[in-house]
């Protein structure tokens, strides 16, 4: 039996048995700007740019009009995901290719507004978070009319008393994988209703939720309906820097009468199929837990590391799991009241904790029915993000927001309101479904 070691443990050991041989950082080939987002608060606008590793970058202001710009050196053309819109004194963002392999980032602002460039944080051992301050004039009340129309991208704000120390600490990044896609449709109900169509729109308001919550930022392995390899999908998590891949499916079985939900995560047979794998691959293994190499490792030491590393993820995986399925058990019937295990490749990722989540049975005329309502689809989101954020209080990664909540004495609420805690984090209740069960 696997002995199941907390994540503190594990990359401690890992760190001590790194020092029997040298130890060589990953080093991508290009980097990536994977987000860009804007907020606004009490007068000063602040521009977030997360990178999936450190690079080296300059800074400067311009003038007539007023400008803020962001070089990148060694970052690839394509941002992941769309620029944000005008807000506060941000009236635009665009990127553009500049000689050298760098990446311009030009920020066009308000007249009378002042940026700086805040100190390099890190997001996670992969990635780090730039952040742009601007303070300027407040916006014209024509832009604000002008706005008025457009969907509000702004998160809720936190809700705190004067004194409150200002909330700090990185964002926990979500990986959602929204399964099938492109020429694979996936399940097909009885009435015709494809698994890839509703499990994408699960998965985008899993990821829209996810994004309005303080300390949380989701990606998607997909928005659109696209074909991705099951390793092309772990490969874009991990890329992202996520610290949890949720995989969105609707199960089918030969049987019409079979309902409900159901959650899975990597089965131990499938583990050691992995590791087999991985030590295989040693030349290509050079990300491991903090950039540990296998390629100059003794055999037995690479497949101690590669353990270690899949036993606390697992044991995460597990962890989180029970929280969704437990949530879940809120707006639906429940298939099997404990998680499951299974050798399913998109939970192989060595490194990332990760689940797969059977929303429903599709096959079933009765869940197709239901899964065919936006409310209904709406709650299943609503209770997977209920159980990883809970996941998050009760495990709050090193350096995040929810690690300086718990710290503090305080809890993150659901509207991102902050409340008193004299014994830590405490359970939050979810969004209250609507009426019925899926």
């Amino acid at each position: 039996m696997k002995m199941r070691l907390s994540t503190a443990l594990c990359r401690a050991l890992l760190l001590c048995m790194a020092l029997a041989g040298p130890v060589r950082p990953a080093v991508a080939d290009v980097s990536e700007l994977q987000a860009v987002r804007v907020a606004t608060e009490q007068g000063t606008t602040r521009v977030f740019f997360d990178l999936s590793e450190a690079v080296p970058h300059r800074f400067f202001t311009l003038e007539d009009p007023r400008r803020a710009v962001l070089d990148l050196e060694g970052v690839s053309e394509r941002v992941v995901g769309a620029l944000p819109a005008a807000q506060g004194s941000v009236l635009r963002v665009r990127t553009g290719p500049q000689p050298d392999g760098v990446l311009r980032v030009v920020i066009e602002l308000r007249p009378g507004s002042r940026a700086t460039l805040q100190p390099a944080l890190s997001r996670s051992p992969r990635g780090q978070r730039l952040v742009l301050e601007v303070a300027g004039e407040a916006e014209p009340a024509a832009s604000v009319a002008a706005a008025a129309d457009a969907p509000d991208p702004v998160p809720l704000k936190p809700i705190k008393a004067a004194h409150a120390p200002p909330v700090q600490g990185r964002v926990v990044v979500v990986a959602i994988d929204p399964g099938h896609g492109g020429q694979d449709p996936g399940a097909i109900g009885p009435g015709g209703t494809k698994e890839k169509v509703v499990v994408l729109d699960i998965a985008k308001q899993l990821a829209a939720r996810i994004d309005r919550e303080p300390g949380m930022r989701a990606v998607l392995t997909r928005d659109g309906d696209v074909f991705l390899s099951l390793r092309e999908r772990i490969r874009r998590a991990r890329a992202a820097g996520a610290e949890l891949f949720v995989s969105v499916h609707a199960d089918a079985v030969p049987n019409r009468e079979v309902t409900g939900s159901s959650v899975y995560v990597l089965s131990d047979k499938g583990a050691t199929d992995e590791q087999a794998r991985w030590l295989a691959d040693r030349e290509n293994a050079a990300d491991l837990v903090g950039g540990i190499s296998l390629d100059d490792k003794d055999p037995a030491l690479a497949s101690v590391l590669v353990d270690l590393t899949q036993g606390a993820q697992i044991w995460q995986s597990m962890t989180a799991a029970e929280r969704v399925l437990r949530s879940l058990g809120r707006v639906n019937t429940v298939r099997k009241p404990q998680v499951q295990q299974a050798g399913f490749v998109v939970l192989k990722s060595p490194d990332i904790p990760s689940m797969l989540v059977e929303t429903a049975f599709i096959s079933s005329p009765q869940d197709e029915r239901l899964l065919g309502i936006p409310e209904r689809r709406t709650a299943l989101a609503e209770a997977i993000f209920d159980g990883v954020r809970q996941y998050f209080i009760d495990h709050p990664p090193d350096g995040s927001r929810f690690a300086m909540e718990r710290d503090a004495g305080r809890t993150v609420l659901a509207t991102g309101a902050t409340e008193a805690s004299g014994g830590g984090p405490k359970a939050t209740p979810g969004a209250t479904p609507p009426a019925g069960r899926l």
